[in-house]
């Protein structure tokens, strides 16, 4: 990638932070070429952690890298490597006392790490086309690919698998989805974590269990690799009741849902609008009233934050249109007010 980083670092009250000029963070919020995010059960793969100095892609930098290669169900090959960051540490520091409390890393294993520009080139090859793994995979992805680009002048255009997003379609009861809390719905030992290599084998049990899972409870890993980005259509959801609560604030009302809802599928969230007398939409209009927020994390198609239905309805409200846009809360609030629900 091209010359003219300039990064700076500074301490203020025990905090370590860093300070990036924008010609390396020109990349960061488009990523050509970059790998897709897909749904599938392989046998063969690479299951890949990272730790970093903090959450900015921008900002922050790897320091340790990990890869799991695992063929026909069986490990083949690891890797892992810490990374001294790309900057100059301020009074010897890269890292704060967080990051070494939670991760065991110190700033003297950082100062004698192999340089980031030889990781990634020998992380690169030991990768290969291999399809990825991994726990809130993108955050992963992101940084790697950034490094990818800056460093070999190439991206990461490996595919990869987020078994934080399986966990969530699979098991939607859980209040969350952390590594932590899959590994320890499927009692697997989680007090080595923090550490890139030994996050890659929670990881990659977890993967396995996951996968189980989708056996028992569906007829096939194709039933549900095809069914896992259905969404129910208004025009599919008619109300099995005539009794409507005209108290409730739903009825005769036009509700559209963006997002993935926490506590229930979409389908069965339409199905309690149309029992209660509301009126499903696919889309935002002119006639929508209710706009749900479910959760938008997982969706690639998301821009600062906001869906295009979410957008649309804001621009909506500021032109005079009758319509709300309520996070998934209000809308339980809604539905607990009918004595149906």
């Amino acid at each position: 990638m091209g010359t003219g980083i300039q990064i700076s670092a500074s301490v203020e009250n025990g905090k370590v932070s860093f300070n990036i000029s924008d010609s390396i963070s020109s990349f960061r919020t488009e990523r050509p070429d970059k790998g897709k995010n897909i749904i599938a059960f392989p046998d063969t793969y690479c299951v890949v952690d990272i730790e970093t100095t903090g959450l900015s892609t921008s900002y922050d930098s790897i320091i340790e890298i990990a890869g799991l290669k695992i063929d026909s169900g069986k490990v083949v090959d690891t890797f892992s490597s810490l990374l001294k960051p790309n900057f100059e540490p301020c009074d010897g520091i890269y890292i704060d006392e967080f990051i070494t409390d939670l991760t065991g890393i110190t700033n003297e294993m950082l100062a004698s790490a192999p340089e980031t520009s030889d990781v990634i080139a020998r992380f690169c090859d030991f990768l290969g086309d291999s399809v990825i793994i991994g726990h809130n995979a993108n955050f992963d992805i992101n940084f790697l690919y950034d490094d990818f680009m800056y460093h070999l002048s190439r991206p990461l255009t490996n595919d990869f698998i987020d078994t934080m997003r399986i966990a969530r379609k699979l098991h939607s009861e859980l209040p969350h989805h952390r590594l932590s809390d899959v590994a320890n719905l499927y009692n697997i030992d989680y007090s080595s974590a923090h550490r890139a290599l030994s996050d890659c084998e929670i990881t990659n049990s977890c993967y396995l269990k996951l996968r189980e899972d989708v056996l028992k409870k569906y007829e096939s890993l194709e039933y549900f690799i095809k069914n896992f980005r259905y969404h129910a259509k208004a025009k599919d959801i008619h109300a099995t009741t005539q009794d409507f609560d005209e108290s409730n604030m739903l009825y005769q009302k036009v509700v559209v849902f963006t997002g993935k809802l926490e506590k229930m599928d979409r389908k069965k969230a339409m199905q309690i609008v149309a029992d209660l007398g509301g009126i499903n939409g696919d889309n935002v209009t002119q006639k929508t009233n209710y706009l749900i927020l479910g959760n938008n994390d997982y969706c690639s198609a998301i821009k600062d934050g906001k869906s295009s239905k979410h957008k649309k309805a804001e621009k909506l409200k500021l032109q005079g249109y009758d319509i709300e846009v309520i996070p998934e809360s209000v809308f339980y609030d809604m539905i607990s007010d009918s004595a149906k629900y």
